[in-house]
């Protein structure tokens, strides 16, 4: 092999020649060649070359890069890919603005670390969310301000959202929930019926408009003391005046859509509705022989009609394993009931000088069948320094034969639905319960919620939807890699309508093996994330020379890392 060398070469009164040559022996002769001129390379990079041809050892990584930071970027990226493909962005403001970036990255920074907007703030200088979005130095108040520049175009937003996913003749999902509030200032706080287990606290209410498959369109805000019922008018207006929909079909339980408000869509032409009876509505059906529990014998699901319920059809359903339960936790519940009972008696007897009064007794049992609501099956007898108790076995009967036994009201022919869709159609709203799990547990945590005005209550909420829309279309196309049914949506258009649900073949083999078929480890939506957020973009510049100038760099992404981008490609492409 011809060795090679840099020679520099003298240039009277130009600067030297460096020339890249190899050099060899004929005999007693030197013999030279040269190879390339490199006299336009920067001296380190000559110098560089040298010590390589000299086989003398190069600076190290280390020696050489000085890291200025290292800032997660693949979760980052893999959320920003969605929204464009969604077009959120455009959905928000069709021209990029200050605020439509504020609010984006408000979303992301939702789906990564949820917090307070004064934490968002400074959090979002953690991950390259505040370069890849070009924030500056955006604070609180900026926040704030596109939290009000938000609230101005709901409508506008919730109608695009409407076009893009309802339709006429479809399907639309509503329900209500609550979330307790920290503070006194909001106007909108009130104490009410308190899901999240915190009776001291007031709470705010919303309701949730999805369409069939649970996907959000809407959300409206109302003070904690808005009783379920009383918000459906405003979804009937929403939907006829501001979606401009002539003919849908609203699906809602059984405590929200009561019968005042039928009337009141009964009368408004073109609006159908699914819902339920309630246990007091079906145990009249059953006292009058409009409803014959014989016909559930061969089968778990009949139709039938009634004069109390005129023009309407109503779907009958049997579930076995739902009728073992409730026959569980009845006697259950009489055992507990009756076991306090006992201790109060006891107490009772015990009292020889003092006897117990009347009222106290009262006081004691009366916190006690409260608390396990079976008051109804139980005939308690109360006097002072007497007490006695004894079951209701009619009434305990009375309800058992109405074990496992619900019913689907519905105005819709069954030309265009039939009993077994009516059915599925009603049991679609456990896809409105999982948006407010999502919205309310570990993925969003829309509580607990600080805001002080009415405004920036509904802001802050409709911004926790519009995060939950980028992660529902997320957790769709990403099922491969999570702990989710790949088959779930298609098997709900098909199961039994009145069974409980049953999952795909392939779900339980993913959750043994915790393996996808490729051999990826499965995960779940939150531990994908921060899978993603293991590939990092660190920015260096030259130890050598102080004013260098920095460069970023960015490693490949692990075979994980890109099946979950190669997933986002199956995103509906989404304009404005």
């Amino acid at each position: 092999m011809v060795p090679m060398y840099i020679e520099t070469v003298p240039n009277r009164n130009s600067p030297p020649a460096i020339l890249l040559r190899e050099g060899w022996r004929e005999g007693n002769k030197t013999r030279k060649r040269t190879l390339a001129n490199l006299s336009h390379w920067p001296p380190q990079k000559i110098d560089t070359f040298r010590r390589l041809l000299d086989d003398q050892p190069l600076v190290s990584a280390q020696d050489l890069l000085r890291t200025h930071k290292t800032l997660p970027h693949g979760h980052v990226q893999a959320i920003l890919t969605a929204i464009r493909k969604l077009g959120i962005d455009t959905l928000l403001s069709a021209k990029r603005c200050p605020e439509r970036d504020l609010v984006l990255a408000m979303i992301v920074q939702r789906l990564l670390f949820p917090c307070s907007k004064l934490a968002t703030a400074r959090h979002w200088h953690s991950t390259t969310l505040a370069e890849e979005l070009e924030l500056g130095e955006a604070n609180q108040e900026d926040l704030y301000r596109a939290l009000d520049w938000l609230l101005e175009r709901q409508p506008r937003i919730e109608k695009k959202l409407a076009q893009r996913h309802l339709s006429e003749d479809c399907l639309v999902l509503y329900d209500v929930s609550s979330s307790y509030y920290e503070g006194h200032s909001c106007p909108l706080a009130r104490y009410g019926h308190n899901r999240d287990g915190k009776p001291a606290l007031p709470i705010i209410v919303y309701g949730v408009m999805t369409d069939g498959e649970g996907r959000p369109i809407a959300v409206e805000v109302y003070p904690g003391n808005t009783g379920d019922p009383s918000t459906v008018p405003d979804q009937v207006e929403k939907l006829r005046t501001r979606f401009q929909l002539s003919r849908v079909v609203l699906v809602g339980d059984r405590g929200m859509l009561t019968q005042p408000q039928i009337d009141k869509m009964n009368s408004a032409a073109g609006l159908g509705w699914i819902t339920a009876l309630t246990s007091v509505a079906i145990g009249g059906l059953l006292a009058r022989g409009d409803l014959q529990l014989s016909l559930l014998d061969e089968q778990n699901l009949a139709e039938i009609r009634s004069p109390e319920y005129p023009g309407e059809r109503l779907v009958v359903c049997h579930n076995p394993l739902l009728e073992q339960q409730r026959s569980r936790k009845r006697q259950e519940l009489l055992a507990a009931t009756e076991k306090a009972l006992e201790k109060i008696r006891q107490q009772v007897q015990r009292r020889k000088r003092k006897p117990m009064q009347q009222a106290e007794i009262g006081l004691k049992v009366g916190k006690v069948l409260g608390h396990y609501k079976m008051g109804k099956h139980l005939l308690c007898t109360i006097a002072d320094g007497s007490f006695h108790w004894e079951r209701r076995e009619e009434s305990i009967e009375q309800e058992a034969s109405l074990d496992g036994i619900y019913v689907i009201r519905t105005s819709e022919a069954a030309e265009r639905l039939s009993a077994a869709d009516t059915v599925r159609s009603y049991k679609s709203l456990a896809q409105v319960e999982r948006a407010f799990r999502s919205l309310k547990g570990l993925d969003l945590l829309i509580r607990p919620i600080h805001h002080r005005t009415e405004d920036r209550v509904p802001a802050h909420i409709f911004l926790c939807l519009l995060a939950y829309y980028v992660e529902w279309h997320l957790r769709r196309v990403w099922a491969p890699l999570l702990f989710e049914d790949e088959q779930l949506a298609q098997q709900r258009r098909q199961r039994d309508p009145v069974l409980p649900a049953s999952c795909s073949e392939s779900a339980p083999q993913k959750k043994f093996t915790r393996q996808t078929t490729e051999g990826f480890p499965v995960h779940s939506f939150a531990t994908l994330l921060k899978e993603l957020a293991s590939r990092a973009r660190v920015t260096y510049s030259l130890k050598s020379d102080g004013s260098s100038p920095t460069f970023q760099q960015l490693p490949e992404p692990t075979p994980l890392q890109a099946k979950a981008y190669d997933l986002l490609h199956l995103l509906p492409v989404t304009g404005n």
